[in-house]
């Protein structure tokens, strides 16, 4: 997989986000594409198959009160990290990064992580 095809893919993929656009993630997702989502912690939600990756990614594109925010997108070969913050309507955000792989232009795996509010380790002495 060439890193050019993988970027292109990834930049539809943020844009789809940015415009609230889903039509964009049709031609995008995979017929096995596997997602894993944020929530609930600790382990997320997984989800295979072209049908419910599209529905949960339509979803959160045409939402008009939340929001991501792409803060960096690093591609290698078919593989690229994406690093972004979720805005809450109410306020509030969280920020996380997506480990995404492509495979002939389309998106087979996408997971996501997000740093979230918890108690701090105590650091060594």
């Amino acid at each position: 997989m060439q890193s050019n095809e993988t970027a292109e893919v990834i930049r539809r993929f943020n844009q789809a986000f940015e415009e609230h656009n889903p039509a964009i993630f049709e031609d995008l997702v995979a017929p096995d594409c596997v997602m894993e989502s944020i929530q609930p912690a600790p382990n997320g939600t997984r989800y295979e198959g072209y049908e419910v990756n599209l529905a949960f990614w339509q979803a959160m594109a045409v939402d008009r009160v939340n929001r991501f925010e792409v803060e960096d997108t690093a591609v290698m070969g078919d593989r690229a990290n994406i690093r972004w913050r979720f805005h809450f309507g109410g306020g509030g955000s969280v920020r996380g990064v997506s480990l995404m792989r492509v495979h002939d232009g389309r998106i087979v795996e996408a997971l996501a992580y997000a740093k979230t509010p918890g108690q701090s380790a105590p650091l060594p002495e």
